[in-house]
């Protein structure tokens, strides 16, 4: 985080998996308590930077007694994120940002969040540059290699070609992989993982210690330009 902060950034997108996993079936109600802790001592270290958030797959704990447990599910992760949603959009200096929600089946969009978004991207005025961004990528390399994407990506697709004097970028993580794809004038960027190989050494396939096969542990750095332009830089941990 400490490295974060060396790039003077102005606020954070924190692209889910905020916590190690909360989602197989044996984690217990005091492990999951144990990964917030853990998440919100790391989280001083960026006291006074605003951070939005999407939530991951490993964040909902699935497996508690009951329904009804106040930690279950995905509106415990939106508590504790502070999110104001679990899909949400806000302003920053003239761009607009949408976080959204692909924790549903088959990786997708449902309805009510699908049609909100098709009416908020219809309601910007022209031109407004904007920036996307859910847990699981829409489009990439990174697929190709390990699955995870949307499986809804097309009618996404067309989504962002109808607004595509908005659309600019859509930015995921999930796979932990680094790949930027540029179609139809949209970058979809899939910004590796802080965590790298989960926070182990690695495995045959990794190129090096920490890495998921070919990407090391790291985060990007965005400069996003008033013009719409986008600049999207991953930085390996300790550069």
């Amino acid at each position: 985080m400490k490295l974060v902060k060396k790039h003077k950034v102005d606020f954070l997108l924190n692209g889910g998996d905020s916590i190690h996993a909360a989602d197989y079936d044996d984690i217990t109600h005091a492990k999951v308590n144990e990964q917030w802790v853990a998440w919100f001592d790391c989280m001083e270290e960026l006291k006074g930077y605003d951070m939005y958030s999407c939530i991951g797959n490993h964040d909902p704990w699935w497996a508690a007694p009951e329904k009804t447990d106040p930690m279950y599910g995905k509106e415990y992760v939106v508590k504790q994120l502070k999110m104001p949603h679990r899909y949400y959009s806000f302003n920053r200096k003239g761009w607009h940002f949408i976080i959204l929600d692909g924790n549903n089946p088959k990786i997708s969009l449902d309805d009510e969040q699908y049609q909100w978004l098709e009416k908020y991207l219809n309601a910007l005025p022209e031109g407004t540059p904007t920036l996307l961004m859910s847990y699981f990528p829409v489009f990439g390399a990174t697929p190709g290699l390990v699955g995870g994407n949307h499986s809804d990506n097309k009618k996404l697709k067309d989504l962002f070609y109808r607004n595509r004097d908005k659309v600019r970028v859509f930015l995921s993580g999930h796979n932990h992989l680094y790949d930027k794809v540029l179609y139809n004038g949209v970058w979809y960027c899939c910004n590796g993982a802080m965590s790298g190989f989960w926070w182990e050494q690695g495995d045959k396939e990794s190129a090096g210690i920490g890495y998921y096969q070919e990407t090391p542990p790291g985060f990007a750095i965005l400069k996003l330009f008033a013009d719409g332009t986008v600049e999207n830089e991953y930085y390996p941990h300790g550069k």
